[in-house]
């Protein structure tokens, strides 16, 4: 079964009050005809983050706004879509709160993190409630990059450098606090999602194990109780529309094939076979294959 780790689909009030995003990326019915063509089952809806918060007045708003609208997709395609609810990331005590609702009353099954929210990541404190409700009533957690002054942005600010770069930075600082912080040892049971293969963390690998054991042995580096590569290797990682078969490679040697999910980024990318063929034309089992393009996904959310 062919399922999406990664599309996106936005109500018209975050559409209309963000910049970046078109009436595309709230066409359901667009989605629905790609994901039959391409014989998509089902697919994860999650937040590709935005600006909308800013003229709507807090993450509070936007989750309500986004989260309501999403519920109601869901009920009309129960089998079609899986929902990630966004929560209130500048706001603990709204985020818990919206959890709560988006699990127990709107049928929400993971829930959408930007990778840091204002220069706070996803280690801080604020988060910990998050994190064990998600293993409690196991909830993957799917970290998207923040697009709104992800790291570097205050010395770099560029339509092109801002997306491919920072956007990838963010993602692997996100998920290298989260090391750092003891967060993936001490929440073993939390099923991340980090978005684009993770960032650079698949090709990082060996730098992160070679350091770590350099600066370990002059005692400079607190002892994580196991490599970096030992840790990053159970979070989770979707492709987002890649079809670049070195990127494959790199997250198959540091996760294996277990923990690699195909997504499509759709609307943000169109093309959404590309992404599917790569897969198809690695030099691994069909079982592998399989998992990948949907099998992993199914076992997390126990379909």
């Amino acid at each position: 079964m062919l399922i999406d780790a990664h599309s996106h689909w936005l109500p018209d009030e975050i559409i209309s009050n963000a910049h970046f995003f078109h009436k595309g990326w709230g066409n359901i019915e667009a989605q629905l005809k790609n994901m039959d063509a391409c014989g998509i089952a089902a697919a994860v809806l999650s937040y590709p983050t935005s600006d909308a918060h800013l003229k709507l007045g807090s993450g509070s708003a936007v989750a309500k706004i986004y989260n309501d609208n999403v519920s109601e997709i869901l009920k009309r395609y129960p089998k079609r879509f899986i929902g990630a609810a966004v929560l209130p990331e500048d706001n603990s005590t709204d985020m818990r709160e919206e959890l709560t609702r988006a699990v127990e009353e709107l049928g929400f099954k993971a829930v959408s993190l930007a990778s840091s929210c204002n220069g706070v990541y996803l280690d801080d404190l604020k988060f910990l409630p998050v994190y064990k409700y998600a293993a409690e009533n196991k909830i993957p957690v799917f970290v998207h990059p923040q697009i709104v002054n992800p790291i570097g942005f205050e010395r770099v600010k560029d339509p092109l450098l801002t997306p491919v770069v920072e956007y990838v930075f963010d993602t692997t600082i996100s998920a290298g606090k989260l090391l750092m912080s003891d967060t993936l040892r001490q929440n073993p049971q939390v099923k991340f999602v980090f978005a684009y293969f993770g960032g650079a963390l698949c090709y990082l690998k060996q730098r992160f194990d070679a350091t770590y054991q350099m600066l370990r042995s002059i005692n400079f580096v607190k002892d994580l109780q196991g490599l970096p590569s030992d840790y990053f290797k159970n979070i989770y990682v979707d492709t987002s529309g890649d079809s670049t078969k070195a990127n494959f490679l790199l997250a198959l040697d540091l996760m294996g094939p277990q923990h690699i999910l195909w997504g499509s980024d759709w609307p943000a990318k169109s093309e959404v076979s590309a992404g599917i063929q790569a897969i198809k034309d690695l030099d691994i089992s069909q079982q592998d294959q399989d998992n990948i393009l949907g099998g992993n996904l199914s076992r997390i959310f126990a379909l």
